[in-house]
């Protein structure tokens, strides 16, 4: 444990002198702020909170964002370290690859567990401040920050994945974007064609359910929604959260990360000096 600690500080302190600290903080801030603003104007016509209801915002906020701070914090992990020619030396090291991955993956989680707790954090002080009985919505603010890390890790972990099998860091960029469109942008847009199509049929009503677990950033969106009862101010997919058991999504969530992290050990092992 200690040798993944002692990886992990080394990250984060790599992390901070790039500024990936201070660059992921100040947009989750940013966004969050501005969502908090212009995002809770319906609370009165649906009877839910005004932290709720920016909550639910965030959500969608946290959905394209928190994949993508991830991914660019990941994509170089292993790439970077062959590129500079550091991967030797480092391997020379008492450390086993996955300890060495777990330190990356520690070190990036709390960065993003930073950027989001503030964020959210600043969201929430406006909601409050403008409405006290927002405090109500304190439960789904914290739900909304540790599914927030669980997705940001699986995203993390298939950056290191996609790190390996690149090799080269402008290759790993290129892969981390595509992922990010695919999974992110062009998979609700395929579920999206599928719905329209179908017309209510077997495929919506069986097929859609499984379709939106089998993807983590919609299983985030699903759990949150529901979780949160903010399905009535949702649209388009999120309106499925009440089709699919909240265990289900939350299995979804934590499954994740494990076989992403399984998929970057394979990868990273795979990966000579």
């Amino acid at each position: 444990m200690s040798r993944i600690l002692a990886t992990a500080a080394s990250e984060f302190r790599i992390a901070f002198r790039n500024r990936w600290v201070t660059i992921a903080t100040a947009m989750m801030v940013l966004f969050a702020l501005v969502l908090a603003a212009a995002g809770s104007a319906p609370t009165g016509d649906v009877g839910v909170d005004r932290l709720s209801v920016t909550v639910a915002s965030l959500t969608s906020l946290a959905l394209y964002l928190v994949p993508l701070l991830a991914l660019l914090m990941s994509f170089d992990a292993v790439a970077g370290e062959v590129e500079r020619g550091t991967l030797p030396l480092l391997l020379t090291y008492p450390v086993s690859r996955l300890q060495v991955l777990l330190g990356k993956l520690i070190a990036h989680s709390a960065i993003l567990a930073l950027a989001v707790t503030l964020g959210y954090g600043a969201a929430a002080l406006v909601a409050v401040w403008s409405d006290p009985k927002a405090v109500q919505g304190l439960g789904s603010l914290w739900r909304l920050i540790w599914t927030s890390v669980l997705l940001g890790a699986t995203f993390l972990c298939a950056g290191y994945a996609l790190s390996a099998l690149a090799r080269r860091p402008s290759g790993a960029a290129g892969l981390a974007i595509a992922l990010w469109l695919v999974a992110v942008v062009l998979y609700d847009l395929a579920l999206l064609a599928l719905i329209v199509s179908d017309g209510g049929g077997a495929l919506t009503t069986q097929a859609l359910p499984i379709a939106l677990l089998a993807n983590p950033a919609d299983a985030f969106r699903v759990f949150n929604l529901a979780a949160a009862q903010a399905v009535a101010i949702a649209g388009g997919i999120g309106g499925a959260a009440d089709a699919i058991p909240l265990w289900q999504s939350a299995a979804s969530l934590v499954l994740w990360p494990l076989a992403a992290l399984a998929l970057a050990v394979a990868a990273f092992r795979k990966v000579t000096p």
